[in-house]
């Protein structure tokens, strides 16, 4: 059965691959991006795509764009908040004002996505909200503290409103796709090979995206990492800190 899709951040990377697997599985895909050029080409080989030129920052900007697709789709069937910023610095040497940007788009544009569709999922008593969260938001990174956090924040707000919109059937959910080749992870010091592709992780997680899970992985391997870095989210922050380190320090010399 299709469904009515809304997410945000798809112009590239995970989520553009994704939403290229969910038109070509039939369902109808809105798309919240402050950047569109990717998604004009996809519109022109799919009439089940519309998007928005959005910045999550701006609360009316969301608004317009959800109610828009509401009158567009006549449901919500999933929201899936993927937009995201991340930084890649010390604490010591990020201000305040990085931090409160990061947060901004990750953690309450997200907010911001829930508040303008959980009517249109209330009313029609039935809906799903998926958060991409990121491993490094259950064990720590260096220097990716605004973002990590954010991650953090995301898993907390997902299980707390999974119990607040139970009774109206609307279940909400975290994506955990693993560190990837896209614009945003390319400053991170780790080889290439040791990225997945996008378009790899964005169609596994198109497959899954009805998932009961609470955790959505795109992959049998993935589910697997993740459970480790719940189960030992300390040793693991250190291991793939350590890791990293050696790797830039050993490429440096």
């Amino acid at each position: 059965m299709a469904d009515n899709i809304i997410i945000t951040g798809a112009n590239q990377g995970i989520g553009y691959y994704m939403v290229e697997k969910l038109l070509a599985e039939g369902n109808k895909v809105s798309v919240l991006d402050i950047k569109t050029d990717n998604l004009v080409k996809l519109k022109e080989k799919c009439d089940s795509l519309i998007y928005y030129k959005v910045d999550l920052r701006n609360y009316d900007e969301v608004k317009r764009a959800v109610d828009e697709t509401a009158a567009e789709f006549e449901t919500i069937d999933i929201a899936v908040h993927n937009a995201c910023k991340c930084t890649f610095e010390r604490e010591s040497k990020t201000d305040l004002d990085t931090y409160n940007d990061v947060f901004n788009v990750n953690y309450f544009g997200a907010l911001r996505l829930v508040k303008c569709v959980i009517h249109y999922m209330s009313a029609q008593k039935k809906g799903r909200v998926i958060f991409t969260s990121s491993g490094v938001g259950v064990t720590g990174f260096m220097n990716i503290s605004p973002y990590s956090s954010t991650k953090g924040a995301l898993e907390a707000l997902a299980k707390c409103l999974r119990i607040e919109y139970a009774k109206d059937n609307i279940t909400f959910h975290i994506m955990h796709p693993p560190l990837t080749r896209t614009e945003s992870a390319s400053p991170l010091p780790v080889p290439e090979e040791f990225k997945a592709l996008p378009e790899k992780v964005g169609y596994g997680l198109a497959r899954h995206i009805n998932s009961k899970r609470f955790i959505i992985c795109h992959s049998l391997n993935q589910k697997i990492q993740t459970l480790g870095c719940y189960l030992f989210p300390t040793k693991m922050g250190d291991l793939l800190s350590k890791l990293t380190a050696n790797y830039t320090e050993t490429n440096e010399l």
